[in-house]
Parts: C-alpha cells; structure tokens; sequence
C-alpha cells in the first residue's frame, strides 16, 4: 500500500513538474502597439501586476456564465454597460432569465467583478484567482471565500467581450 501511495506521488509530482515547465515557453502574441520586447502576459498573471492595468470602458458588452453556490445569481447572461453602469442584462438560459426577474441589479459590470475578487482577496479568501486576457480584462473568477464550507463558492466565465460597442441609432 506504501509503495502505491509513493507511486502516486511521483507521478503526481512529475505531471506537475511537466506542467509547469510546458508553461515557461517562449510562445508570443502578436498585440498591435505592444512592445516585443515586453514579456508578454500570461492568462494567470497576477491581479496587481496585470489587470490594474486594464482600464475598464465606459460601454461594452459581454457574456457571463455565472456558476457554483448556493445564490441567485446563476446563469449565463449577455450584458449590456453603458457609462459604466449595467444598461441591459438578458438571460440566456431558464435560471439566467429567472434571476433577471427576480433580481436585475445583481448582474454586475466587469469592473463590478474584479471589485469582488479584490474584496474576496482583502477578506482572506481561501480562492480569490483570476485569469487575464492578452488586453487586460479578465476572462475566468474564480472566488471560495471559506474553504470548508459549502456551497459559498463562486465561479464567473467571461466571454464574447467587445468595448465600446456603437449605440443603435447613432
């Protein structure tokens, strides 16, 4: 039985190991305007170094899969943001619908979001982490404010981001 656990271990360590020497590569993202001799970012730079770097557009629309937990905010969403403030939020699923009745002003901006994770990371959370875009705005949250209780676990998704969208009409 030891000699199995042991086993499991090295391998453990060694997957980890590869993993971690897959992720030092030298691969580059060709940005407009960026600086090729900069190092570029990777998708889980840190929150300070990375996405305070973003600066959040007035407009914009995005998609969000909001996941885990035991809350109302459950779904996948398309959101409009229009000076800085949530103009639109459409349910794309039966509970993303259903907690756009119940509740409106739950969906957040993306800002809105990196100030959860921020206030997650000032509290202690046992998981405030986010993964980062090659521009800046983040694409995956991932918060667990507590780590042996249940069902306080949040998980945001965010996709199909595009700023400054045209207004209709103009």
């Amino acid at each position: 039985m030891a000699s199995v656990r042991s086993l499991s271990c090295v391998v453990l360590v060694a997957g980890l190991m590869g993993a971690v020497a897959g992720c030092g590569g030298d691969s580059e993202a060709s940005v407009p305007g960026a600086d090729p001799s900069a190092p570029s970012p990777s998708p889980t730079s840190s929150f300070s170094s990375f996405a305070e770097s973003w600066a959040e557009p007035a407009s914009y629309v995005y998609t969000l899969t909001s996941s885990e937990g035991e809350r109302s905010l459950i779904g996948t969403f398309r959101v409009t943001v229009r000076d800085g403030r949530v103009a639109k939020a459409v349910g794309l699923d039966e509970s993303a619908r259903a907690a756009v009745r119940r509740a409106p002003g739950e969906v957040p901006t993306i800002g809105g979001l990196l100030d959860e994770l921020a206030r997650a990371r000032d509290e202690g959370a046992d998981t405030a982490e986010a993964e980062y875009a090659p521009d800046g705005h983040p694409v995956r949250i991932t918060l667990d404010p507590e780590k042996n209780t249940a069902d306080d676990e949040r998980s945001y998704v965010i996709s199909a981001y595009q700023p400054d969208p045209a207004p209709k009409g103009t």
